[in-house]
């Protein structure tokens, strides 16, 4: 449907989510599931731009499809950064107070638990993650 290659940096953030809200807003998407997609842009962009890469930077491509007969809205993210499967992260013990639990993980908690589902794949050295919300 759209599809966008660009340096993965945290500066790019804002700029993809408008473009991704303006594929869902030719949707008719719901403003809770966009602001629910917008807040896993935000985390998985800024979790590629910070760590897939190191100390340097590269590029990321994120697409953006839609399901019709099911009204659900797959985005993937695709790089070429170290492997990571943030699917298999162990959630957060939410039950503990801010002191008591660890630094991050509460961002990757977030997305999956707004999101239908999440998948992810290492295929020919390259992270391919989506994401899935109905709308």
């Amino acid at each position: 449907m759209k599809e966008w290659t660009f340096e993965a940096t945290v500066e790019r953030i804002p700029w993809l989510t408008d473009q991704v809200n303006e594929v869902l807003e030719g949707l008719d998407c719901p403003m809770k599931a966009q602001m629910q997609i917008d807040v896993a842009i935000d985390e998985l962009l800024a979790n590629i731009a910070s760590y897939a890469y190191g100390a340097g930077t590269g590029e990321v491509t994120v697409r953006v499809d839609f399901e019709a007969d099911t009204r659900t809205v797959s985005i993937t993210f695709i790089d070429s950064g170290v492997a990571y499967d943030p699917s298999v992260k162990s959630d957060p013990d939410v039950t503990l107070t801010a002191e008591e639990r660890e630094v991050g993980g509460l961002g990757i908690f977030l997305v999956k638990k707004t999101m239908d589902d999440m998948t992810y794949v290492r295929r020919d050295g390259r992270n391919v993650l989506t994401i899935f919300k109905r709308i």
